[in-house]
């Protein structure tokens, strides 16, 4: 039975890497961001188990809005990976309380509203999967980086409660740390012949979110880290 996804927070990169994987084990899959010319080109491509439904998932109507369209489509929703994330890339003297408000709509108010939305569906039937995608901010501060920290750390704050909520509900919850930098699109084109041990593969994150997903009841995952191997480390 094909199970049906949300991604809220997709663009090049990892999230387009969770979309592809999904799609190629057989989920229906709903991709949410506020970009509709990149989430249509992306749906398109994928094939008639994407949907591209343009959301600002700041928006509680918006986000109502976005989870009836692909239930009309698909069904109940099984996944929701809280993907999307934002911030004002600045330190305490420099950010304004506009764009400390902003970071935390998205990263923390954004996954809030999609995880009310989904947990009813899974509730409904027999449990799901919510997984929150992290950074190494989520677990140490940035300097410099203020508001992304806060979201993160309160990003992850929620996954954690709710994994203890839900859990006994039969619902997955799981916060995964990206402990380093995603390849960047542009750089997997233009350098084939490219060192990789120093980025992580968005291909390869997307399998252990897939991973997080197919785990027994009995063995779930709270916390995910993922990084790039180095010697050193």
């Amino acid at each position: 039975m094909a199970r049906t996804a949300v991604i809220a927070g997709v663009g090049p990169g990892l999230g387009e890497s969770i979309a592809r994987k999904f799609v190629a084990e057989d989920c229906q899959v709903g991709l949410f961001a506020r970009s509709a010319e990149f989430l249509e080109s992306l749906a398109a491509d994928l094939g008639d188990d994407a949907l591209a439904v343009p959301t600002n998932i700041t928006d509680p109507e918006a986000v109502e809005a976005g989870f009836r369209e692909v239930r009309d489509a698909f069904g109940p929703v099984d996944i929701l990976v809280n993907h999307a994330s934002g911030g004002a890339w600045k330190g305490l003297q420099d950010i304004s309380p506009d764009e400390f408000e902003q970071t935390m709509r998205v990263s923390a108010q954004g996954s809030l509203l999609c995880a009310q939305e989904a947990v009813d569906d899974m509730l409904a039937d027999d449990g799901g999967t919510i997984i929150f995608t992290g950074a190494t901010s989520a677990v140490r501060g940035r300097g410099g980086a203020l508001g992304f920290s806060a979201a993160k750390f309160a990003a992850r704050g929620m996954a954690e409660s709710m994994a203890r909520e839900l859990g006994p509900e039969g619902i997955h919850v799981a916060h995964v740390v990206i402990d380093g930098q995603i390849e960047p699109p542009q750089r997997r084109e233009t350098q084939p012949d490219r060192d990789r041990a120093e980025f992580l593969d968005p291909d390869a994150i997307a399998d252990s979110y897939w991973q997080l997903v197919m785990q027994d009841r009995s063995a779930w995952t709270l916390e995910l880290d993922l990084r790039p191997h180095v010697e050193e480390f």
